[in-house]
């Protein structure tokens, strides 16, 4: 299977990491300015990550001469090591159409901060606690950064509140429960992996990066077609609506879930230098990368006063300034 073993480039695979899962959402805000409903769209984005994760399982996970074949390691994984890989996409899954209809309700520089931002913190203790790999006083640090700028996020959806006609709460309070959710599925999937795994055997009974990818995504898919179902009867959407839509809608969702996957498993990798905690923590910067998508591209502060728009720019630099001590935790 192919590993990293170089610090630098488990970094760059953070750094993509926090592109692609700060970026994905462009493709269903996309997909939202034609009046496509998140519930459909969301089926398309969970395709796309079931189908990557295939793809890198029987790809890079079945060559090279380290760890084991990806069909290997599926005959002997314990049943546990493979129900937590399975419950880790069904927890996302859950926890990711929250975010989606966060973003649906306040925007992506509003949602993003709140919902990602707490998952990380989240993430980040429970991930060092399972495995504690870099320096925690720069790690702590730089969660209390983290703190901060989802403090400032939430000070600055209460004035748009009163600037505006448009009511984020809903967005707001989705958001917080996606976070909750959210922060525990990367512990859980990092508990399947073999510890190690780019520098020693992989131990019997766990699972390869890849071979938990591709469960994972398994269990996000099949976990779909209870909880989108549901969302769907809840949003008055029928599988009609979807079986009638126009290509382009289908492609946006298919777009966003393989750009989440591809980051996913840059992050995995890289957790193998890095350390789950870092290596999570770090990807979870996207929370940077979409605030500023949302704030320049998607211009969701608009017309904000002067007040707000400095309550954004203390967000801004509280994630930036949070991510370069967890980054320096890695050195």
């Amino acid at each position: 299977m192919f590993i990293v073993t170089n610090s630098a480039v488990a970094f760059l695979f953070c750094a993509l990491t926090m592109m692609g899962w700060g970026s994905w959402a462009n493709t269903q805000k996309l997909a939202g300015k034609e009046r496509w409903p998140f519930a459909l769209y969301y089926w398309d984005y969970a395709f796309g990550v079931a189908l990557l994760g295939v793809l890198f399982c029987f790809t890079l996970g079945s060559f090279g001469s380290a760890g084991s074949s990806a069909v290997a390691n599926l005959h002997t994984a314990s049943a546990d090591s493979m129900l937590r890989a399975l419950a880790s996409g069904a927890l996302f899954n859950l926890a990711n159409i929250l975010l989606v209809i966060a973003i649906d309700a306040a925007g992506i520089s509003l949602a993003f901060p709140v919902g990602v931002g707490l998952a990380l913190v989240i993430g980040t203790v429970a991930s060092y606690y399972h495995a504690p790999k870099g320096n925690p006083t720069l790690l702590g640090a730089g969660v209390v950064l983290i703190v901060f700028a989802m403090i400032m996020s939430a000070v600055a959806t209460r004035q748009v509140q009163k600037q505006r006609t448009v009511n984020t709460s809903r967005g707001l309070l989705f958001a917080c429960a996606a976070g909750c959710l959210m922060g525990f599925f990367y512990p859980q999937l990092a508990s399947s992996i073999s510890p190690n795994f780019n520098s020693e055997p992989i131990q019997a009974g766990f699972l390869t990066p890849y071979t938990a990818l591709l469960l994972f995504g398994a269990g996000l898919l099949a976990s779909n077609f209870v909880i989108n179902t549901l969302f769907m009867r809840f949003q008055g959407s029928t599988f009609q609506e979807y079986r009638d839509a126009k290509f382009k809608l289908h492609w946006l969702g298919l777009l966003g879930g393989a750009i989440w996957m591809i980051a996913l498993c840059l992050n995995v990798i890289a957790s193998g230098v890095a350390g789950p905690a870092v290596s999570y923590a770090l990807g979870q910067g996207a929370t940077l990368v979409a605030a500023l998508w949302g704030v320049f591209v998607w211009k969701e502060f608009h017309g904000a006063s002067v007040g707000t728009r400095s309550v954004v720019a203390l967000m801004l630099i509280g994630y930036a300034a949070g991510l370069v001590l967890i980054g320096t935790a890695i050195l």
